[in-house]
Parts: structure tokens; sequence; C-alpha cells
């Protein structure tokens, strides 16, 4: 289990027992009533009972909602939804039929039942409900210190506002449902009783409730604090296009104790996954008395690369694509032609920290990355996850079934914000404020460790890494940039679809990326996006069955 930073915050673990004694999740039904198990609900609105309501709502978090090990159906990290249907990574597994419903996904063949995209909208509005319910004791609740009242509600507001905001990027256009609900039926809404602006002019509200009420730390690591809230207000703005307000915001994050870390790849390790690069993250804990670990990455868990030292679920799989991305040229700046990286080419040095690779040392396991890690080499090709996969000898590492580490997940991390104001600069016309913003990252990375040869002799490829040292003058050409740099530095987080989508550019990347990966892996032959329709998921029919007829409308194309 984690150790540190842990003490005051165990119950903020995302699957804590003690939260499901007083709500319970969502079963197949999605009009469950909301349970109160072991609590009377005379007793409801008791300070500690209250707390509880509110660490259920945390609890959802993980994408975890009824004790089941299947939260890699709607997992926190998107890596299916975010990644596999992008240029970043293939499926995985154990072929096409090993979890066959995000191969359909990854061939942009998903329906209204197929099952992730149930269980994703389960889990966030398990999440959403979880929220309202605990709002509505906080409120009721006569014994509860007012000042902290008034915390824990801003924690609910952007606990909120993070449920809609993804269900707003996965399917668009969704119901709206607040802590006013007292029935089942009140969860029975229509998607179209508001416009898409409307909607997010409430997730706005709420994470703008969060930073006005919200402390600028926490003794307990795991609840957001203001500058947490000003982010996802950021991050709001920028998926509607709102640049002025999208840099005032990072203006007030970047006024925070936030900064890079000097070393990207220890961004990645438990000891500092709440350090100061992370703004707001998933708490994730194993070996600590709950089932199972289900209270570490369980959405994750089919993401361990295989070879001596790791199950082999070979779920999450770089992109032949994507690995090309990171080759520099000689001054160290990205190629991007998409031609297979050779052993003398140059490369980005976070292309061995993202990814494993053949020939490149793995971890801290004293062994070479070999293709036979790979599950299922013939049909994914010889690359594995690496960046958010642990080291054996972590003791944050799980190595019985099922594989979970307690590596956090980052919902944002402040590369992103910096990544973020650099976009809106360009947008804005401030093309030398990107350009400085993107090369404090590529600096970073220059300035890592490198992955180094098994002896220590020497670094394990050509590792080569420069920054933008000519003025920017053109805006087309300054976005491209900025937009390759949030592909390297985020690649595998559960982001790069998403990004796609609102650049307005998904069509047309991923069309290239199938033209020439089509010729590489055969699984994809029969993929195709089509505009207009794949940017956002189908809204699943369990729902549009369990409500009035006529009164949900299903997505564009479904």
């Amino acid at each position: 289990m984690k150790n540190i930073l842990k003490i005051n915050s165990k119950y903020l673990m995302v699957g804590a027992t003690l939260a499901l004694t007083v709500l319970g999740s969502c079963s197949k039904d999605f009009l469950e009533e909301v349970t109160y198990g072991e609590v009377p609900p005379s007793e409801m609105t008791k300070a500690e009972n209250v707390e509880k309501a509110i660490i259920s709502a945390y609890s959802v978090l993980n994408g975890q909602i009824d004790g089941a090990s299947n939260a890699y159906n709607s997992p926190a990290s998107n890596w299916s939804f975010g990644d596999v249907v992008s240029d970043d990574c293939y499926k995985g597994g154990g072929g096409t039929g090993d979890q066959n419903q995000i191969h359909q996904m990854e061939l942009y063949n998903t329906t209204p039942t197929t099952y992730d995209v149930e269980r994703k909208w389960m889990a966030l509005y398990e999440g959403v409900k979880r929220t309202n319910e605990a709002m509505k004791l906080l409120n009721a609740s006569e014994d509860f210190e007012s000042g902290l009242k008034t915390q824990r509600n801003a924690e609910l507001r952007f606990l909120r506002g993070h449920y809609y905001f993804e269900l707003k990027k996965i399917y668009n256009q969704i119901p709206y449902i607040d802590e006013t609900a007292e029935t089942v039926s009140d969860y029975a809404r229509s998607n179209t009783e508001f416009t898409s602006t409307e909607i997010w002019s409430k997730i706005e509200a709420d994470f703008q409730a969060a930073y006005d009420a919200l402390p600028s730390s926490q003794e307990e690591v795991g609840r957001p604090t203001s500058f947490a809230a000003m982010a996802y207000l950021a991050k709001t703005y920028l998926f509607q296009e709102k640049w002025q307000a999208a840099f005032d915001a990072t203006t007030i994050v970047m006024g925070g104790d936030y900064g890079l870390m000097d070393d990207f790849q220890s961004v990645f390790l438990p000891e500092n996954d709440n350090g100061k690069e992370v703004v707001f993250a998933v708490q994730y804990s194993v070996n600590d008395g709950q089932g199972s670990n289900y209270n570490g990455s369980i959405g994750d868990r089919l993401t361990a690369p295989g070879g001596p030292f790791y199950s082999q679920y070979g779920f999450h799989r770089p992109t032949q694509n994507l690995v090309n991305a990171f080759k520099t040229d000689a001054a160290g700046l990205p190629v991007n032609d998409n031609i297979d990286v050779t052993e003398t080419d140059s490369v980005d040095p976070r292309l061995d920290i993202t990814i494993g690779r053949p020939g490149i040392p793995y971890k801290d396991l004293d062994v070479l990355y070999e293709a036979n890690w790979a599950r299922d080499l013939a049909t994914y090709g010889p690359y594995g996850p690496k960046k958010r996969i642990l080291s054996a000898n972590s003791p944050y590492h799980v190595t019985v079934w099922p594989y979970v580490d307690a590596l956090n997940y980052y919902i944002i991390r402040y590369a992103e914000v910096l990544l973020w104001r650099a976009e809106a600069a360009v947008e804005l016309g401030d093309l030398e404020e990107a350009r400085t913003l993107v090369n404090q990252i590529r600096e970073r990375a220059a300035n890592s460790q490198y992955v180094q040869t098994l002896d220590g002799s020497g670094n394990a490829a050509n590792y080569n890494i420069g920054t933008y040292d000519t003025v920017w003058t053109d805006a087309t050409d300054a976005m491209d940039k900025v937009r390759m740099e949030s592909r390297l530095e985020l690649a595998m987080e559960g982001h790069r679809f998403f990004n796609l989508v609102r650049w307005g550019i998904a069509k047309e990347v991923i069309d290239d990326y199938l033209v020439v990966e089509k010729t590489r892996r055969s699984h994809l032959t029969n993929a195709a996006f089509t505009q207009g329709k794949n940017e956002y998921w189908p809204i699943p029919q369990e729902y549009i069955d369990s409500v009035d007829d006529g009164l949900v409308t299903q997505n564009s194309g479904y």
C-alpha cells in the first residue's frame, strides 16, 4: 500500500469499503433506487454519515461501480475510449475476439448496445447520483460544522463537474440531473432538455463554485483544491474554444504551488504521484486490506505487458504510428514522417519512457524488453505500455491476479495545463508565449534521465531532443507544433482521441493513420471513421429503453 500522504486520507481510496456501506451502486438497471445499506435513513444526516456519503461520491472516480473487476470496461484512465480509438494505440489482448467489443470500438463499429458504452455511462451517472445524494444529505445535516460544510459542498460540486465533463466529452448530448432529483423518475430525463451550450454552462458553474469555496491546499491529498477547480474550468473553456477565458484560468493555476518535475520518468512513480506536477488525480492503493486490491488501478488491469515479470494480458498496445512520432531530426525536433524508426534514427527520449521497445531495458528490472513479451505479436506488433506500468520491483505493484498497482491516475497534470495555455496563446495571437511554454516541456524532457543500456555504459538509443529556437510567425504551423507536443507529452494517458475531436481534425488524422496502419496491421482492415458520427459514442440503448418512449434522442449516425 502507499504509506505517504495517506494517513489522513485513507478513506479517499476509490473503493473504500466504508463508503459502500452508505450508498449502493447501480446495477444493470440504469434507474435503480439509491440504497442506504447499513445506515438507517433516520441517521443519514448525522455528520459522520454524511462524510461517508461524500466519500462514496469519490469512490466512483476509478470507474468501479458494483464491486466487480470489470472496471476495465469503464476505466478512469480512458485507455479504451481515448487511446484505442485514436492513432496512439491498438486494443491488444489475445486477438480480436478478446474483449471484442473494444475491438469493434477500434474499428468505429460501436453500437448503442456495446458493453463498454453502457458501463462507462453507468459509472459516470452513478458518480452524478452519489454527488447529488450527498449534497442533499449535507444540506440537511444540522450538526455538520458550518465552514467544513461549505468546503465539502464545494468538493461535491467539483466531483459532479468532473463526472459531467466526462459524460459531455464522451456522449455529447446528455441528460442533466442535479441535486433537486428526489425519485427514480427524476433520473429518467431527456437528453435534449438542455442545449449543448447550457450543459457546458452547468459544468462551468460547478467548477466555478468549487473554485470559490475550496481551499488552496488540502491535508487529505485526494481532495480537490481551488487550483484544481480552476484548472478544470480552464479545460472546460478549452473544449468550448473560449480562448481568453482558458488563458486567464491557466494564469491562476500557474500561481499555485505547481511545476514540472525535473525528471519526466519520475512523474510516473507512486512516490511522486501527489507531487508538484499533479493537479488532480484518482487515488489508488494496493495491499491495504481491500479485497482483490480493488482500491488499485483496477480499470487498467488488462494493460500488464507480459514477459518474465508481468501477467500477459497485453492490452493498450502502442501503434507503430505513435512510435514513429517520437523520431527527431538533427536539431532534435519532431520529424513526423510516419516512417518506421530504425536503430540509427534519433528519437525523443520520452519514447523509451512511454513505450516498451524490443532491445531497450524495461524499467529497473535488468532485462531487455523482448518482442515475445507482447501478446499476439502477429496481430498487434511488438510494443507494450511502459509509462504507467510500475517496475515489478515496486512495493506498489501487485504480482498476483488481478494485475493492479498503486500509481494514481492523473486527471490533470501541470504539463497539460502548460499545453492548454500554449494552445490558447496561439489562438490569441501570442505565438512567442506558446513557443516558450512548449520549450519548457521539451527542456524538461531533454534534462531528464535517459534510459540507459543494461551495463550503464551509455544511452539505450540515439536520444536527441531540442527546443524551438526560431521565432514562431505562422499561427497554423505554431498550432501544429503545440498539438504534436501534446501528443508526445501525454501519449498513452487517455487524452489523444478527445483532443483530436475538439481540434476538429479527428477525421483527417484518423483517415491518414488508417491508410498506412492497415498495411501494417490487418486487424484494422475494416476500420472506417465516419465524420459526424464517430466523434462521440452512442447513448446506451438500455438507458433509452429505461425511460419513456421518445424522451431520449440517439446521437447522430447510431
